[in-house]
């Protein structure tokens, strides 16, 4: 899939304004530039960050009501994915984003694109989850950790009721199979429109 067809999608099927779009242009070089000096992203996706960053992370706002006048916590965000993708087309100024993430290189780059695109209601926090408690309805993850140490972080890190979604690989029901050994939870597993082999799956934590 190229540009202007994951453009295409973002626009008419995930409901992405024309501000959101001309941001994540800027966004785009801003991280093309800085990868050259820091390793944000894997240079072999330099030339699919339309399509393996911005709409992989963007797809998942369909499971989140930006309405709600809640938040969304990111764990790991990494370049900003998917947590300040979602936040760029996010409408409500009641609904908040906090990206979590340990480099401090990334959160210096997230912060710099947030000024730049003076995006509202976005936090970055630095530093090992470990020493945090986080308080969201809803929890994405792309690149973080393997399942059951979601879960587990899930049980003793994150106030309840919440929501996780995450963004999985070919290995997504394998690493479900494998956690349901130690504890029995619901789950769905959706396809990724970006990887027919890829995963999303979501929990509801009560």
């Amino acid at each position: 899939m190229n540009d202007t067809e994951s453009i295409s999608i973002l626009r008419n099927t995930l409901n992405y304004s024309k501000d959101s779009i001309n941001k994540l242009k800027v966004y785009k070089n801003e991280l093309i530039f800085y990868n050259r000096r820091y390793n944000l992203i894997s240079s072999s996706t330099e030339d699919k960050i339309w399509f393996r960053h911005f709409l992989d992370s963007a797809q998942i706002g369909k499971y989140i009501d930006f309405e709600d006048n809640n938040s969304l916590s990111d764990l790991g965000t990494g370049a900003g994915f998917p947590g300040l993708v979602l936040a760029i087309n996010n409408k409500n100024r009641l609904f908040h984003v906090k990206l979590y993430e340990k480099s401090k290189v990334k959160c210096n780059f997230i912060n710099s694109i947030i000024k730049k695109l003076e995006i509202k209601n976005v936090k970055v926090y630095h530093g090992d989850l470990t020493n945090l408690k986080i308080k969201s309805k809803y929890i994405v993850i792309r690149a973080f950790k393997k399942l059951q140490e979601i879960i587990n972080i899930s049980r003793e890190k994150i106030e309840k009721p919440h929501k996780i979604i995450i963004l999985k690989g070919k290995s997504a029901q394998e690493e479900i199979n494998k956690a349901l050994k130690f504890q029995i939870f619901e789950y769905k597993l959706e396809n990724s429109i970006t990887d027919k082999e890829s995963k999303i799956v979501t929990m509801e934590i009560k």
